[in-house]
C-alpha cells in the first residue's frame, strides 16, 4: 500500500491533484489517498508530480508519499474498521 499525502494551498491544483490520486486509490481523508503498491503507479505518480503538479506548486505547499511493505500494521479506528474487512457478495 501507498499513502499520499497533500497539503495544496491552491483550490483549483488541490482538486486538479485530488481528482488525479482518485483514478489510482481511493480517499481515507480528506487530503489523504490510499493506493495500491504497483512500482508502475508509483512511477506514473512521482513523474507526473514532478513534471506536470511540482511546478504549480507554491513554497507552502507539500505532498508526501509513505511507500508501505506487507510487513506494516495498519491499525483502524471508528469508521475506518469497515475498511480493512474484505465482503463477498454471492448471487
Amino acid at each position: 500500500m501507498v499513502i499520499v499525502s497533500y497539503d495544496i494551498s491552491n483550490d483549483k491544483l488541490r482538486t486538479s491533484f485530488a481528482k488525479y490520486l482518485s483514478r489510482f486509490g481511493h480517499r481515507i481523508q480528506y487530503s489523504v489517498f490510499e493506493i495500491d503498491n504497483s512500482k508502475r503507479i508509483v512511477d506514473n505518480i512521482v513523474n507526473d508530480l514532478t513534471n506536470t503538479f511540482e511546478k504549480r506548486f507554491s513554497q507552502s505547499d507539500s505532498v508526501y508519499i509513505f511507500k508501505l511493505s506487507s510487513s506494516c500494521e495498519v491499525l483502524r479506528y471508528g469508521y475506518a474498521k469497515n475498511e480493512e474487512n474484505d465482503f463477498f457478495i454471492i448471487t
